[in-house]
C-alpha cells in the first residue's frame, strides 16, 4: 500500500509530500494527530518545496551575475551607505508601487552587490526579475534587432516586475543605445519598476549614450518617480589589494606581526562587489 501511495503521489507531481510522507506518518502516530492535522502539515511540506522551487527558477531566469545575501554587505566600509534606506528598498515597497531606484557611485563601492541582493530580495518575495548589464542590453536589441526579433525581446524586459540595467557609466555606448535604453525607460514608466547603477554624474549621460536628447528623455521618465541614492568612498577593491601586499611582504620575509595581520584580514567580512 505504501508503494502505491508514493507511486500515486510522483503521478499527482507532489514531490514535496512524498519526501516528508513517512515522518509525517511517524509524527501523525507518535502524537496522535487528527487527520486535519496531518493533512495540514504534509500539504505544508509540499507548499515549502514548491516555493523552492519556483525561487531556484526564478533566480535562475534572473541572470545574475553573483546571489549574494543582503546581510553579507559591509555597511561599515562605506559609512555614506544608509543601510535603513538599503534594508527599506529590500522590502520591495517600491516594486509594488512600480518606482525606481538609481544607485550612484564611483567603481568598487557595492552598486552591483547592493543591487543584485535587492533583486533576489525581490525574487524571495514572489517578484519576476531580470538582471542585465548596459552592455548585455544594447548587444540583446542590436543583435535581435539584426533577426527582426526585437519586439519578442523587448516582451521579455517589459514582462519583469522588476529589471536591474547595471554598469551604466563604464564605457561609451554603440550608436543607437540611447533610443534601446529609452525604448525600456518609457515602456516600463509607472507600470514596472526599474533600477540602475552608474559611475557617472547624470549630466554625463548624453556622451555616454552619443544622444543628449535621448538621455534627457530618459532620465525625465526615469527620475520621475526614482530613489536615488548616492555612494561615497573609496573601492572595496582597491582596499583590499592595499591590504594583501603587506601580508605578502610580511610571508615572504617571516614577518610574525604581518601573519598576525594576514589573519585579521581574513577573518573580515565579505566585501560589496
Amino acid at each position: 500500500m505504501h508503494d502505491r501511495l508514493q507511486s500515486t503521489l510522483r503521478q499527482l507531481r507532489l514531490s514535496g509530500l512524498a519526501q516528508t510522507l513517512d515522518v509525517r506518518l511517524q509524527e501523525a502516530a507518535g502524537h496522535q494527530l487528527t487527520h486535519a492535522e496531518f493533512l495540514e502539515l504534509i500539504l505544508q511540506d509540499e507548499q515549502l518545496v514548491r516555493s523552492e522551487r519556483q525561487i531556484e527558477r526564478r533566480v535562475k531566469s534572473a541572470q545574475f551575475r553573483e546571489v549574494k545575501p543582503l546581510d553579507e554587505f559591509d555597511f561599515a566600509f562605506n559609512p555614506s551607505i544608509q543601510k535603513k534606506q538599503i534594508f527599506e528598498l529590500a522590502t520591495c515597497r517600491f516594486v509594488r508601487e512600480a518606482r525606481d531606484v538609481l544607485l550612484l557611485g564611483p567603481p568598487g563601492t557595492g552598486k552591483s552587490f547592493l543591487a543584485q541582493a535587492i533583486g533576489y530580495q525581490a525574487i524571495k518575495q514572489g517578484y519576476v526579475v531580470l538582471y542585465r548589464s548596459i552592455f548585455d542590453v544594447v548587444r540583446d536589441f542590436l543583435h535581435e534587432e539584426a533577426l527582426g526579433e526585437d519586439d519578442k525581446l523587448l516582451a521579455r524586459y517589459l514582462k519583469p516586475d522588476l529589471v536591474i540595467i547595471d554598469d551604466m557609466g563604464m564605457k561609451q555606448l554603440p550608436r543607437r543605445s540611447g533610443e534601446v535604453l529609452f525604448e525600456i525607460i518609457m515602456r516600463r514608466y509607472e507600470t514596472r519598476s526599474t533600477m540602475m547603477t552608474s559611475n557617472r554624474p547624470l549630466e554625463d549621460w548624453g556622451k555616454l549614450v552619443g544622444d543628449v536628447p535621448s538621455a534627457t528623455a530618459i532620465l525625465d521618465r526615469f527620475l520621475h518617480h526614482a530613489e536615488v541614492i548616492q555612494i561615497t568612498g573609496k573601492s572595496y577593491r582597491l582596499r583590499q589589494q592595499a591590504g594583501n601586499a603587506p601580508t605578502e611582504n610580511a610571508a615572504e620575509h617571516g614577518d610574525t606581526a604581518g601573519k598576525k595581520k594576514t589573519t585579521k584580514n581574513a577573518a573580515h567580512t565579505a566585501a560589496p562587489a
